[in-house]
């Protein structure tokens, strides 16, 4: 069950989001993403002083379903693109 009814769509924009609420909404966003049978989603953070980008990487890293991610090229850092592991689903 998905606490903040986020929607499933290939970009997720953080900044509707309280700080701390940030790590929770990229996991449960990926998780359900994938389950989705989406290969790679863009999580845009905002560019700042880079600490929702940071928040944003350490749940990445952590979690098992992200192959890679790297700054979105045309967002000068205020985005990541995060590669899925490919869905068991058809």
């Amino acid at each position: 069950a998905m606490n903040h009814r986020v929607p499933i769509e290939d970009t997720l924009d953080l900044h509707t989001f309280l700080s701390r609420d940030v790590p929770s909404v990229v996991h449960e966003y990926v998780t359900e993403a994938h389950a989705r049978g989406l290969a790679e989603v863009r999580l845009v953070h905002g560019r700042g002083i880079g600490v929702q980008r940071r928040a944003v990487r350490v749940v990445l890293e952590q979690h098992p379903l992200v192959v890679k991610f790297w700054d979105s090229p045309e967002s000068r850092l205020g985005a990541t693109v995060a590669q899925l592991v490919v869905s068991s689903r058809p």
